[in-house]
């Protein structure tokens, strides 16, 4: 038990003793996490993890950091907590698998108004079971309370991962060609991004968050929207072991207009066929109440595409194989055409 107490910085708004049974609760979360080069040391100043780079003749680090953005208020709208941080894992670790990269560890920051320790547990409980889905160790993190800056039930988390990858496995887009196919990966939902635009729409504030809706599939509105974004670690590493990858996008904040293009040389383009594209319904939703123009809906959202694939024509059969061996319901959504434009929606 720490001994450790200040009434004077308990006063002043900050509870050092919350601080240390958030810890505790957190611990069994934690130890879900081990893996092979984690050195158990939670609650000291500095995560350990032992590097094995056997098998590699150029091993590189990649790093990815991210936050959950303002999807983070629906979770406080509804007083649920233990899956926003799988939403903190995946923002980190499908921009670094995006290179090839298998994510090592994953530390978390959250800041707070006040340290309420099941609260804490359980958003680190989602941070656990991320790491969990992509194999990664949370080897630390940080609480902090932030009294007269944020309101008392108000929180922020972020993260970040670091991954390797032998230099020579680095996910070339340089071998893209026209007549690669580009393949769809299925996302959950919103996922992480433009949720500005969606508290907007949907005045959240006051909106029914918790009755079923028909147009959601009997869903309600907040289940909908807090649905955890997809890891798709596990099944891209599986990829690109049995197949030749040229190129990799996780579809994020800019939608398809931003995020597919940073995976196509130039002079090439990927055409996407938006008739065989899976929409599920909480995006016909977002741009009938919203009155989103069509443009605006892929510029901002995933638009049920969750991360794109580009591989060789010949290699997409192979390739969704291996994704639906995964359980992955990926599919082709396109291909790689000659083009000034990095991306074209037909």
């Amino acid at each position: 038990m720490n001994e450790s107490y200040s009434a004077s910085y308990a006063a002043a708004g900050v509870d050092i003793t919350a601080g240390y049974r958030a810890v505790e609760l957190m611990k069994a979360h934690v130890a879900r996490t081990m893996t092979a080069g984690m050195a158990e040391n939670i609650g000291g100043f500095g995560g350990l993890f032992q590097l094995d780079t056997a098998g590699m003749a150029h091993p590189c680090l990649v790093s990815g950091t991210d936050g959950v953005g303002t999807k983070l208020r629906i979770a406080q709208l509804l007083d649920r907590h233990d899956t926003i941080g799988i939403d903190c894992v995946a923002m980190c670790v499908n921009d670094v698998i995006c290179c090839g990269a298998k994510p090592l560890f994953f530390l978390d920051y959250i800041a707070c108004g006040r340290n309420t320790p099941e609260k804490i547990a359980a958003i680190v409980g989602g941070v656990a079971e991320g790491c969990v889905q992509s194999g990664a160790a949370l080897v630390g993190g940080e609480t902090a309370e932030h009294p007269g800056m944020m309101a008392e039930d108000d929180y922020d988390l972020a993260g970040f991962t670091v991954g390797v990858v032998d230099r020579d496995k680095v996910v070339d887009t340089s071998r893209t060609a026209p007549g690669d196919a580009v393949i769809a990966l299925p996302s959950s939902g919103v996922h992480s991004n433009g949720f500005s635009l969606v508290r907007k729409v949907f005045d959240v504030e006051h909106a029914d968050l918790r009755t079923p809706l028909e147009s959601l599939g009997g869903r309600s509105l907040g289940d909908a929207l807090l649905e955890p974004t997809v890891i798709y670690v596990k099944p891209v590493l599986a990829l690109l072991e049995g197949a030749e990858v040229h190129g990799i996008s996780h579809i994020t904040g800019g939608g398809f207009y931003e995020n597919i293009p940073r995976s196509i040389p130039e002079g090439l383009c990927a055409r996407i066929e938006k008739a065989v594209l899976r929409t599920p319904p909480i995006f016909d939703l977002i741009a009938g109440t919203g009155n989103i123009p069509e443009r605006d809906m892929y510029n901002t959202f995933n638009m049920g595409v969750g991360m794109s694939v580009t591989v060789a024509k010949t290699d997409a059969d192979r390739a969704l194989n291996i994704l639906h061996a995964q359980g992955v319901d990926a599919y082709v959504m396109g291909e790689i055409v000659r083009s000034g434009e990095k991306v074209a929606l037909c």
